[in-house]
C-alpha cells in the first residue's frame, strides 16, 4: 500500500478490503469487476476510493450483458450509475431500500405493501394519503391547520409555491455544491446545506448569501448555481413539475403523474401548454404515461431558470 501511495506501483490489486476507509489522493481510477454481484453499499464505498482530491476520477463496473443479469442487478448498477453527486449516500440508502423492501412501518417483515412498492414510493403514497384526509374526510379536525397554511402561503409563499406540487427532486450532472476549499469543516457545511433548505423566500436567499460573504468570503460559482438552484425549485414546483433533470446540456422537466389531478384543469398548466404551442423549440411529449417538457442546451442553472421564466411570469 505504502509503494502504491508513493507512486511506485500504477496499479493495485484488491478485494473489497480497499473500501474500508483508505486515503489514496493520487489513486483516480477504479475498475470493479462482476460488478452485478455486490450490494449497493459495497459499490457505493469502493467507488469512494478514488476521486480524493482534485483529480478528475473514473470507476468502471464490468458486469456481463443486461439480459443475463437478475432484475435486482440491473437496479442496483442502475442506482449506482445514477446517484454520484453530494449526498449521494442517502439517496442510495433510500433506493437499496426500495429494491430490497423495508418491511412494513410497525413491524420487522420484509413483506406487505411497503415490500412490494418500496419504501420511498410508500412514503410518498402515504403522505398524499394524509393531505387528502386531511382535505376530505377529517378538515372538520383540520381547519385551523389548513387556514394557518393558505394563509401562510399568500404571505409568504405565493410566488414561489406551487398548489399541486409540494416540493421538486432535481437531478443534475452540474457541479452545485458548497467546495471544502471554501468551507473546510463538513459539520458547517451540512449546517450551512440544512440553513439553505429551510430557505423559503428571496430575502432569506439574500441573507444566506450576506452571511456567507461575510464568513466565508466571495462566494464561488459553485455555489451560486447551488443558491439559484432553490431558486429553480420554487420555479419549477409553481409550473407543477415533481422532477426537474439537468444533464447533458438538457433540462426535462416532469409533470404530475395523476392524470385525473385538477393541475391538468388549473391555470398553471394553461399557461405551460400556452408557452409549448408559442416556442417550437421546446419539446412536449408522453411516455409511458409520463408527461415531460424538454429544453435543450441548458449549461447553467441560470439558464435553466431563464427558460422557466416566461412560464412563471
Amino acid at each position: 500500500m505504502v509503494d502504491f501511495i508513493e507512486g511506485q506501483y500504477d496499479v493495485l490489486v484488491s478485494t473489497t478490503i480497499i473500501e474500508s476507509g483508505l486515503d489514496v489522493s493520487n489513486a483516480n481510477t477504479m475498475i470493479i469487476n462482476d460488478a452485478q454481484n455486490f450490494g449497493l453499499s459495497d459499490l457505493h464505498q469502493m467507488r469512494g476510493r478514488v476521486g480524493r482530491s482534485n483529480r478528475k476520477a473514473f470507476c468502471y463496473l464490468i458486469a456481463p450483458p443486461a439480459f443475463m443479469l437478475t432484475g435486482e442487478a440491473q437496479r442496483r448498477l442502475k442506482a449506482i450509475e445514477e446517484f454520484s453527486d453530494l449526498g449521494a449516500g442517502f439517496h442510495i440508502a433510500l433506493r437499496d431500500l426500495d429494491i430490497r423492501g423495508a418491511g412494513n412501518l410497525l413491524g420487522g417483515e420484509q413483506s406487505g405493501f411497503i415490500g412490494d412498492i418500496g419504501f420511498d414510493m410508500y412514503q410518498k403514497i402515504l403522505d398524499e394519503a394524509i393531505q387528502e384526509l386531511k382535505e376530505t374526510e377529517f378538515k372538520d379536525l383540520f381547519k385551523q391547520e389548513e387556514a394557518e397554511l393558505r394563509t401562510e402561503e399568500k404571505t409568504v409563499h405565493t410566488k414561489y409555491r406551487g398548489i399541486f406540487v409540494r416540493d421538486t427532486q432535481i437531478d443534475t450532472d452540474m457541479e452545485i455544491l458548497i467546495p471544502d476549499q471554501y468551507v473546510e469543516n463538513i459539520t458547517e457545511r451540512l449546517s450551512l446545506y440544512r440553513q439553505l433548505d429551510d430557505s423559503k423566500t428571496d430575502d432569506d436567499l439574500n441573507r444566506f448569501e450576506n452571511m456567507l460573504r461575510d464568513r466565508f468570503g466571495a462566494i464561488p460559482a459553485q455555489v451560486e448555481e447551488l443558491i439559484d438552484t432553490v431558486r429553480l425549485r420554487w420555479f419549477a414546483m409553481q409550473i407543477g413539475f415533481e422532477r426537474l433533470v439537468l444533464k447533458n446540456k438538457r433540462m426535462t422537466g416532469y409533470f404530475i403523474p395523476k392524470q385525473d389531478s385538477p393541475y391538468y384543469q388549473s391555470e398553471a398548466f394553461t399557461k405551460v401548454m400556452q408557452f409549448v404551442q408559442t416556442n417550437r423549440q421546446v419539446k412536449m411529449k408522453e411516455n409511458n404515461q409520463k408527461l415531460t417538457l424538454t429544453f435543450e442546451g441548458i449549461v447553467s442553472v441560470k439558464d435553466a431558470m431563464r427558460s422557466l421564466q416566461p412560464i412563471v411570469g
